[in-house]
């Protein structure tokens, strides 16, 4: 089971699952980031926190407690 945690920066991976209750999720999902989805990551900080991804061609930066949520498939 990979994570968008582990992924590397130029990578795009495809969304299997994804964990983590309540608001977490929810906050995942409201973020356009749900089953099936494309995720190119494009950054990652020097000290790894966060990640800059582009789904559904707009930016966005996820925590690494979040990326750890995520199930990704290449």
């Amino acid at each position: 089971m990979k994570t968008l945690k582990d992924i590397k920066c130029g990578q795009t991976v495809s969304v299997t699952r994804l964990n983590g209750a309540g608001p977490l999720k929810r906050r995942i999902m409201d973020m356009g980031i749900t089953k099936g989805t494309q995720i190119l990551v494009r950054k990652v900080a020097p000290l790894g926190d966060p990640v800059e991804v582009n789904v559904r061609g707009y930016e966005l930066s996820i925590r690494k407690s979040e990326a750890e949520n995520i199930e990704v498939a290449e």
